[in-house]
């Protein structure tokens, strides 16, 4: 039996730039785009009216009628398996802040190589979330810059092997390579994965990352 493939959705107002992505993206084997979308309205509705859901959407952030961000908060919150990509030209800290709490697991910069976008969204796929070290180092100092108070959670809540696997998720190790790290079945792992995820009160994997720094549960060895 081949593999099951990747299914992504394209939403970006800019019909060439669109078609191109789609080009580069078919001839991948584990790729396949199953709906283009002009605006996030569109996106949408299809997203309600059809039964084929996409596992990735890549996200223009600027497009008519419903813009890229509201759409991804619309979709994040009715539909919050599914994993969006933003694909930007504005690679501002505050920006790139912003959308990590409106629910973006990964971003693409619009000169990206094609390489980057294969590869950031196989990464996305595989372990749920992709940002590059300097994504890494903006959520980094978005938390120590901004005035938030720690989670009422306590902390000593999670277990020694919990905050273990949460170090190797902000590694973004996968699945399988936690399991080999650990000495565990990839399966224990999703279980104390999905442990965390409701003792973090985090919507996915990304905002395991966030809750983490916030936290300082771990130390992120990052430049300056």
């Amino acid at each position: 039996m081949a593999p099951s493939k990747i299914k992504i959705a394209l939403a970006d107002d800019e019909l060439l730039f669109r078609k191109g992505i789609a080009f580069l993206l078919q001839r991948e084997k584990n790729l396949e785009i199953i709906f283009e979308a002009s605006n996030g309205s569109e996106l949408i509705t299809y997203l309600k009216e059809q039964p084929e859901q996409p596992d990735i959407i890549l996200m223009d952030l600027k497009m008519p009628m419903l813009n890229g961000v509201e759409a991804t908060k619309v979709i994040h919150k009715m539909f919050p398996g599914i994993r969006i990509i933003a694909l930007t030209s504005y690679n501002t800290k505050p920006f790139i802040a912003n959308m990590i709490q409106v629910g973006a697991v990964s971003f693409i910069v619009k000169n990206a190589t094609p390489q980057e976008v294969i590869h950031t969204i196989n990464e996305v796929d595989q372990k749920g979330f992709y940002y590059s070290p300097e994504v890494m180092k903006i959520i980094h100092d978005d938390m120590l810059t901004k005035k938030t108070t720690r989670s009422n959670l306590d902390t000593e809540y999670l277990t020694a092997r919990e905050i273990k696997i949460l170090e190797l998720i902000c590694e973004q190790k996968s699945t399988i390579e936690i399991g080999e790290v650990l000495f565990i079945s990839p399966r224990t792992v999703e279980g104390h994965r999905n442990n965390l995820l409701i003792k973090t009160e985090s919507r996915n994997i990304a905002g395991l990352v966030v809750y983490a720094i916030q936290n300082k549960i771990v130390t992120l060895n990052i430049a300056n």
